[in-house]
């Protein structure tokens, strides 16, 4: 027993405090539900689980309505932790009575018994949850002036109670509790309360002096949590690329300020319900909202004003679109950039775990990734070695590792093509060659280019590499973009446009910015294969469809300008491409009809080793046949195909029947002599 009334002194620890404010509910539910028996035994015989609380409340026979307010006070005294329900009466500017209707309202979730409590004192056989009606009646005191039905209604407010029946006289609205905030009022902490949540404690926060980011934001982000804490500042938002170490940021500052981080994401409209559970369930945690919304180019989602929680927000978002409302005012921003290659180095350092890696420098200058996408790489390269036995990890097994993330994010947006050889198996005029080689040079130096131009330009120059190639269908561009990625060592990946382009208002955009996101994030060469559809020039207004397709063209100017990836545009008809998207190219590589000298060197290229087409043929089809590229593609594959059927090696009368059959595609003639058709070759 303690000395302040009876009232058993408890440890100061949450579930304490908790305890304690169900055994004053309970002790005020015995007394009122006594009123209606002839006596408290009664009551007991009824329902004699009662009794146990009784025992455990030994409460003297004189107490006033300062008796349970007294007792919790004094353990809150002793308490030198966080208290939830402490928190929450604080920041939501709850009474006492407040906070023991919201433990009424839950009593069932601790004791299944109080069902039948609450049917039998509401003459019902089905509600078992107290009625709005009851707890009025049970609380409402001589001079009541309708303050129980207000504190439940800041309940509701505050989205700690909720109404099952809503559509039924007020009197009978049946009252339950919030279930994710139930848990956390009685201190429960899952690590995921909801889908759309997740709670990381303060001890599994990163620690601010460990990150790794530009000594520039660390100084910023070390006078971050005083402003906060100060009241100068309420709220941080972190800009920059997703799994770049945004969230991190944030954590590590609420950890400097001793809380947690509550983590909220796909919440887009104001008036989304769920924005009500946030402000509480972040008091009853004692931890930082970081709210993560990623708006496109020209949109602002606005952030509600969290109730129920007056300490600081976080807010993580890319580099476009913004934030306001309530929940945005007063804001710091920081921008979180790309790593660099030292930065780069560390997080590969860290990633790895300890297991050696000799090709660690050229790990780090070749993939430009996020941080984020940095661990998760190394800790499937480290399973790819051990794939192999082996501990080390090579440059072979990140190749794998990025190719995987690659996959998992982006196969559903995009094709990947395989890219492999190198320039010289492209036959072209020098010119293009010239041009191409100086593409993958700027790309090789996208990132030191700044260090060697003046300052007026240095400001204009960013990580992003953008080629236009233009020409005639069949001319090689494709082609030249596997090569171009394999001399990188990247990936290359090819947008389909008929799956981003969208009749919907605003979806093209949305869909672009996604795979234009990624393609930052994983390091990717992005093809933007026939952009034609896109990059047209923009026309007068004169209908909604006209303005809709312009906004789209301005957006992709936008998003091409600040692009920080390596991104190729091919197009049949680069006569038609607007002005605006010439001028944001950094090179623009022109692919004419092959020559004949360049044709022949494309039959030789495409031909197996070992064939017996006559060189007389191959002159002659090279000096008299312009076909393109991809026209010699195809009259190789299917001359190869007639021989396969014939079962004999590739020979001249297959590549005639062939080129003959290409000529009848195009609907032309074919202007050498014909010979004569052998078995097997029947086009």
């Amino acid at each position: 027993m303690s000395d302040d009334g009876n009232i058993p002194e408890l440890p100061a620890t949450p579930a304490s405090h908790f305890k304690l404010h169900v055994l004053a509910t309970v002790a005020h539910l015995i007394d009122q539900a006594a009123v209606g028996y002839e006596s408290a035994e009664a009551l007991l015989e009824e329902f004699p689980f009662l009794a146990g609380y009784l025992d455990e409340l030994a409460l003297p026979e004189e107490r006033g309505p300062e008796l349970w307010p007294a007792a919790i006070a004094a353990l809150e005294s002793r308490a030198s932790g966080h208290l939830p329900l402490r928190a929450l009466r604080a920041e939501a500017g709850l009474d006492h009575r407040a906070i023991t209707l919201l433990v009424a309202v839950g009593l069932i979730e601790e004791d299944a018994r109080f069902g039948a409590f609450f049917d039998a004192m509401q003459g019902t056989t089905a509600l078992r949850r107290p009625t709005l009606g009851l707890l009025n009646a049970y609380w409402r005191e001589h001079d009541d002036g309708g303050e129980v039905r207000s504190s439940v209604r800041r309940l509701r407010e505050l989205g700690l109670v909720q109404v099952v029946n809503p559509d039924a006289p007020r009197t009978e609205w049946v009252l339950h509790p919030a279930a994710l905030l139930w848990d956390a009022i009685r201190g429960d902490v899952p690590e995921t309360p909801a889908p759309w949540l997740r709670h990381r404690a303060t001890a599994q926060l990163a620690v601010l002096d460990k990150l790794v980011i530009p000594h520039a934001l660390r100084d910023s982000l070390e006078r971050v949590p005083k402003l906060l804490e100060a009241g100068d500042a309420r709220a941080l938002v972190v800009r920059g690329p997703r799994r770049n170490g945004r969230r991190t940021v944030v954590g590590a500052v609420a950890r400097e300020l001793g809380r947690g981080l509550l983590e909220v994401t796909g919440l887009g409209r104001p008036d989304d319900e769920r924005w009500r559970a946030i402000g509480p369930l972040a008091t009853l945690l004692h931890a930082m909202p970081l709210i993560a919304v990623e708006p496109g180019p020209g949109e602002t989602v606005e952030i509600p004003a969290l109730g129920g929680y007056t300490g600081p927000i976080g807010l993580v978002l890319g580099r476009h679109g913004g934030v306001s409302g309530p929940g945005a005012e007063g804001a710091l921003t920081l921008a979180l950039p790309m790593p660099d290659p030292y930065a780069r180095r560390r997080h590969w350092e860290a990633g790895l775990a300890g297991n050696p890696c000799t090709a660690l420098d050229t790990i780090a200058d070749r993939y430009r990734m996020t941080s984020g996408n940095i661990r998760r790489a190394a800790a499937l390269a480290r399973s790819y070695a051990a794939l192999r036995d082996a501990d080390a990890v090579e440059l072979a097994d990140v190749r794998q590792a990025s190719r995987a993330l690659n996959r998992q994010a982006l196969d559903t947006l995009a094709t990947r093509l395989d890219a492999e050889g190198s320039f010289t198996s492209l036959a072209t005029d020098a010119e293009t060659l010239r041009d191409l080689e100086n593409v993958a040079a700027r790309c090789r130096h996208r990132e030191r280019l700044d260090a060697f131009v003046g300052a007026a330009l240095r400001s204009q120059v960013n990580a992003g590499v953008r080629v236009l190639f233009q020409g005639p269908s069949g001319t090689g561009k494709t082609l030249a973009a596997k090569l171009l990625a394999s001399e990188l060592g990247m990936d290359l990946y090819r947008v389909e446009l008929s799956s981003v382009v969208s009749k919907f208002i605003g979806e093209t955009e949305k869909n672009l910015g996604q795979i234009f996101a990624l393609a930052e994030e994983l390091d990717i060469v992005l093809l933007l294969d026939e952009g034609d559809s896109l990059l047209t020039q923009r026309t007068a207004v004169q209908t909604s469809n006209d303005r809709y397709a312009n906004l789209e063209t301005n957006y992709l100017l936008q998003r091409i300008e600040s692009f920080e990836g390596i991104l190729v545009i091919t197009t049949n008809a680069g006569e038609l491409i607007d002005s605006a998207f010439q001028r944001r190219m950094d090179a623009v590589v022109d692919f004419r009809a092959p020559e004949g000298l360049e044709r022949l060197q494309i039959w030789e290229l495409h031909l197996p080793d070992k064939h017996a087409v006559e060189a007389s043929l191959l002159r002659d089809l090279a000096e008299r046949c312009p076909l393109t590229g991809g026209q010699i593609r195809n009259a190789v594959l299917h001359a190869a195909l007639l021989a396969l059927r014939a079962g004999r090696e590739l020979a001249t009368v297959h590549v005639e029947a062939a080129v003959q059959r290409e000529y009848r595609r195009m609907g032309g003639v074919y202007p050498l002599p014909l010979r004569p058709t052998v078995e097997g070759t029947r086009s």
